[in-house]
């Protein structure tokens, strides 16, 4: 056996690959060097008023200031997260936009823009709320253009747009046209569109220059640069480049449908779009919108964005806003669910109790605001039962402790007679008198 193992290098130290891992910060990307398409900058947008409210959230205006607060707070002077876009058709959803319009005004983070149907009645309205940008569904595909529209078909869509634009840009707000369903529009259609905007746009300037926001309206896309477009994200931001958009002027909003909404987002940042719309813990319509701490986390691995400057613990504070309002995040949901961080597995119990980086993806506590938990089941074993104890109060006992021992005799009897849920420190701390320890 020795001779099977005589071509594996020794070392006195062990290799943590800290270049890729930091102790302190988030996972890098440890890319020799970054693509020539990668945008300078990067930034977010969010839509928790728009996509969120449309998905579920109950939000009347005191509700949406207090989530828009969160959200500046959590972007603080990063300058990662940059617009949220508001609803105009109700009292409720415009007394929210001139709140945070107010605290906007008065240096809050994150600039309040609008989203409205691509008409000209809906952009007289917007023309009296004191806003600079807004949002334009324009629908892109043939699904939309054919069957929306009568007697439909791309010119008749294409000319509703382009009138609501000219108006847009008259009353001197920049429009920012959402592309619905662009991962199934013929690109045809999108690169004669497009040209069309521009020539409409050329005689306003650079500052009403309009944005084009690229819907992957039922999460079809495809992250891989071997896929053409529409479908294949990488190709698609190529297209708009091609076409004369600056990164800066581009912005992608996925859904989640086919579970390829994070891959989907770092594609379109590498292929050269700088904003990526989303929001914070990833509510929205049907199975949600980009979760903006998840792209914010790869953005810190690109190095186009300070973590430092970002206040990760605040996020906590939202998901306990949206439990309280009935729309809670899943108990496994990444980084933030209740049981993100948890484990229930004796072995890795015993690893976090040798060394904690062993079974945690970077610093959880430091990072999040959320510490590594165990749950003990019957396959936790003493490890879990001794992890446990230490977690809640600071004090190591071995495994052959007298406490231990019993504790986790206790646990197999009451899986051995059925018990199906695990078993939470709150219980085995008063059957076991733990607050007594070390008293």
């Amino acid at each position: 056996m020795n001779r099977l193992t005589d071509c594996i290098e020794e070392v006195s130290e062990p290799n943590y690959l800290e270049e890729l891992y930091p102790k302190d910060r988030f996972p890098k990307f440890g890319w020799e060097s970054t693509p020539d398409s990668l945008p300078s900058e990067v930034w977010l947008t969010e839509t928790t008023h728009r996509d969120g409210q449309q998905g579920g959230l109950p939000l009347n205006s005191e509700i949406s200031l207090e989530i828009y607060d969160l959200i500046c707070d959590f972007t603080g002077n990063s300058n990662l997260i940059r617009q949220a876009e508001f609803f105009v058709y109700s009292k409720q959803d415009q007394l929210a936009l001139r709140g945070a319009l107010e605290e906007y005004q008065s240096g809050a983070a994150i600039e309040p823009t609008t989203w409205i149907r691509a008409t000209k009645t809906d952009v007289e309205l917007i023309s009296r709320l004191g806003i600079k940008e807004t949002g334009m569904l324009a629908s892109a595909s043939d699904y939309h253009l054919f069957h929306k529209f009568k007697p439909g078909g791309r010119r008749e869509g294409a000319a509703k747009y382009l009138e609501a634009i000219s108006v847009c840009l008259y009353f001197g707000i920049r429009p920012r046209i959402h592309l619905e369903d662009a991962t199934r529009a013929d690109p045809r259609f999108l690169i004669s569109f497009i040209e069309a905007v521009q020539e409409l746009a050329s005689n306003h300037g650079t500052k009403h220059r309009p944005k084009f926001r690229i819907c992957d309206t039922m999460g079809l896309g495809l992250p891989f640069k071997n896929i053409p477009a529409p479908r294949g994200i990488p190709e698609l931001i190529k297209l708009f480049r091609d076409a004369g958009i600056e990164s800066e002027d581009l912005e992608f909003h996925p859904h989640n449908d086919t579970w390829m909404i994070v891959p989907n987002c770092l594609a379109a940042i590498i292929a050269g779009c700088s904003a990526i719309n989303g929001t914070c813990l990833g509510k929205g319509e049907r199975t949600g919108n980009a979760p903006l701490e998840a792209i914010a986390l790869h953005l810190a691995g690109m190095n186009l964005v300070d973590e430092t400057k970002l206040d990760f613990e605040k996020l906590n504070q939202l998901g306990e806003l949206y439990q309280s309002l009935g729309q809670p995040i899943a108990d496994k949901y990444p980084l933030f669910g209740r049981d993100a961080h948890r484990t229930r597995a004796g072995i890795h119990a015993d690893g976090l109790n040798k060394m904690w980086r062993m079974y945690a993806p970077f610093d959880v506590p430091h990072l999040l605001g959320r510490p590594l938990e165990i749950s003990l089941t019957k396959d936790s074993g003493l490890a879990g039962i001794q992890y446990m104890i230490k977690q809640h109060t600071g004090i190591q006992l071995d495994k052959s402790d007298q406490k231990i021992l019993a504790m986790n005799t206790w646990i197999q009897n009451q899986f051995e007679r059925g018990r199906q849920t695990a078993v939470e420190w709150e219980e085995i701390e008063e059957k076991f008198e733990l607050n007594l320890l070390g008293k």
